[in-house]
């Protein structure tokens, strides 16, 4: 089979200083094959990605390395050649479909719009039909109404295939998907890595499928490579990366990745990725790793070959010590059995919509109960009517035993601070112009305390969430993901809640930073004695963290137990087809 990408000796730079973002990237991809990209946010992998299209983000120029496409070397074409070149030879697929696609444009438009730039098919006939193809391959009707729909009258998966359609428009020969299935619920992801797959096959194209998913990758990819710091520091078959990986890094992100299939606890990993321009001369993870010598930190190991087409950066292959002091303590909650919210036949809508009918659910001191479903089964709503930030609901709440108003503004000011709620985007949830600290304290703040009592509370909830106090003078624009996620738990700690209302708080984190936060959740339950409400569609999250689960289907419960038993023996079909369509790294690999 005939190479459809080979990338060699890639670098690419921070313009203004000359460090690299990226360097000694090589990789290969056979036509008809799927490799993944895999590693930390940060670590280089979508400025790889983007460099298959000789495209760079502003301030970062690419500096050294060859790109080919079959026959063709994209880095030495210019800009027109280029522009050309893109979305007919190498085809793009982005994280967010809703952003990608022109809102004031109806997709049948979109699709031809495709065709026409690129000059496809010839007449306008036969590309009426490639459209009516397109959009057979990604499994959506052809139709004319359809086709005159606009972006927001599609579901999110719809716009993903619909994207997809756009993609495979031309017949590239290469294709890059970076975490086209972030954000989706596991139902609407099958389709559409079953769509990846199928036309990557049949039509012959190399496609690089950059995630941090390790269950997707382990179902869906031929090949792997693993980035960290900017290097590739391991490469191999998708069953030598996840059944014999070599790389201490590599063994850390398996580790880190809950699995529907398995009751494995979840590793997190101390420490942060080194910055472009902060690089060791040694091995880039010495100093997050438990094997490293003074040999490791004086140079960067040279690639070393562990099967045939198995290689790894490390000096240190056959050794396999991993510590457990960071294991996710998930299954041992100190629960003690008390009631801590009891939610009673709750029917909430918008603008007189049910979408939510019937729910009752307890949650218990000490305990987790996660609530899962597909996109749009009324997750959120209910989490929001619990925690005061919508009002149109009937039935009955109670809180510690009291009965709760619908909207926070009309509740007791210990019940506002009893339950606190934590959203899913850290990006969005913190004023950037606050540092951490003023953000924290706010809550206290309105309350009326001193400054020595609001300052000493500040240093206990920054160490409740393992952040030291220097964090309080920093700014969200200068912390990681996974740290602006602690910042918002803190926040809520400083509150004293008894209730942790946690909205899909890991959706937008990586597998490292997810066990971290899910070790640091665990950690709040069992010593503290929070109660916490886990909403999320992530079904291995729930496995290894949940003590109950609550399945929701078009805003009712379906089933609802102890979460082993029923990830285990699920009753309800809905339940099954759920579980069916959850990647598993476990059962990938028999």
């Amino acid at each position: 089979m005939s190479s459809g990408l080979r990338i060699s000796n890639l670098r690419v730079d921070v313009s203004a200083i000359g460090c690299d973002i990226v360097d000694e990237v090589t990789l290969e991809i056979l036509k008809g094959r799927v490799m993944g990209l895999v590693g930390e946010s940060g670590s280089g992998k979508t400025t790889v990605g983007l460099a298959v299209l000789g495209h760079t983000r502003r301030g970062v120029e690419i500096a050294n390395g060859e790109i080919f496409c079959g026959e063709t070397e994209i880095l030495s074409l210019n800009s027109d050649d280029k522009r050309f070149m893109r979305g007919s030879l190498v085809s793009y697929v982005p994280q967010d479909p809703a952003s990608s696609l022109n809102p004031a444009l109806r997709i049948g438009i979109q699709l031809r719009e495709i065709l026409d730039v690129h000059n496809f098919g010839g007449s306008n006939d036969s590309r009426t039909l490639r459209i009516k193809e397109m959009m057979t391959e990604v499994a959506l009707p052809t139709d004319d109404e359809y086709l005159d729909r606009y972006p927001h009258q599609l579901s999110g998966g719809q716009q993903q295939r619909v994207v997809l359609a756009m993609a495979f428009a031309c017949r590239p020969s290469v294709i890059v998907l970076d975490e086209p299935t972030t954000g989706l619920d596991v139902s609407t992801q099958e389709h559409v890595l079953k769509t990846v797959r199928e036309l990557a096959r049949v039509h012959g194209v190399a496609a690089l499928y950059i995630t941090h998913d390790l269950a997707v990758v382990s179902e869906l990819v031929d090949d792997v490579a693993v980035m960290y710091a900017g290097r590739i520091i391991e490469q191999g078959s998708v069953k030598d990366i996840f059944e014999n990986p070599a790389h201490p890094y590599t063994r850390h992100l398996v580790a880190a990745a809950p699995d529907i299939a398995g009751d494995h606890q979840i590793l997190g990993l101390v420490g942060r990725a080194p910055s472009p321009g902060k690089r060791p001369n040694g091995c880039v993870f010495a100093d997050r790793c438990e094997l490293a010598s003074d040999e490791c930190r004086s140079q960067f190991p040279i690639s070393v070959q562990v099967g045939d087409h198995h290689s790894a950066r490390c000096i240190k292959i056959g050794l396999t010590s991993l510590s457990a002091t960071s294991a996710s303590r998930a299954k041992i909650s100190q629960s003690t059995g008390e009631v801590i919210a009891d939610i009673s036949d709750l029917s909430a809508g918008y603008s007189g919509n049910l979408v939510v009918q019937g729910v009752s659910i307890q949650i218990r001191r000490g305990q987790c109960s996660a609530l899962v479903g597909e996109s749009g089964s009324g997750k959120t709503t209910v989490a929001r009517c619990l925690g005061g930030l919508h009002s149109e609901w009937t039935g009955t709440i109670l809180f510690e035993g009291q009965e709760i108003a619908k909207s926070s503004r009309q509740r007791q000011i210990d019940q506002r601070l009893g339950i606190q709620y934590i959203f899913q985007n850290p990006y969005g949830s913190l004023n950037p112009r606050r540092t951490v600290g003023d953000s924290i304290v706010r809550p206290l703040e309105i309350s009326g305390r001193s400054v020595s009592d609001i300052n000493q509370q500040l240093f206990t909830v920054l160490d409740q969430v393992s952040l030291s106090v220097s964090y309080a003078n920093k700014y969200p624009d200068q912390l990681s993901g996974g740290e602006r996620q602690r910042v918002a738990i803190a926040r809520a700690l400083i509150s004293k809640p008894e209730l942790l209302i946690c909205d899909e708080v890991t959706s937008a984190l990586d597998v490292l930073v997810q066990a971290s936060v899910i070790d640091l959740l665990s950690d709040l339950r069992n010593n503290l004695g929070l109660a916490i409400l886990f909403i999320t569609h992530n079904l291995p999250l729930v496995r290894s963290f949940a003590d109950e689960v609550a399945v929701m289907s078009e805003g009712r419960i379906v089933e609802y137990g102890l979460t082993d038993s029923i990830i285990d023996n699920p009753k309800n079909e809905y339940t099954q087809r759920l579980i069916s369509a959850t990647p598993s790294i476990v059962r990938s690999m028999k």
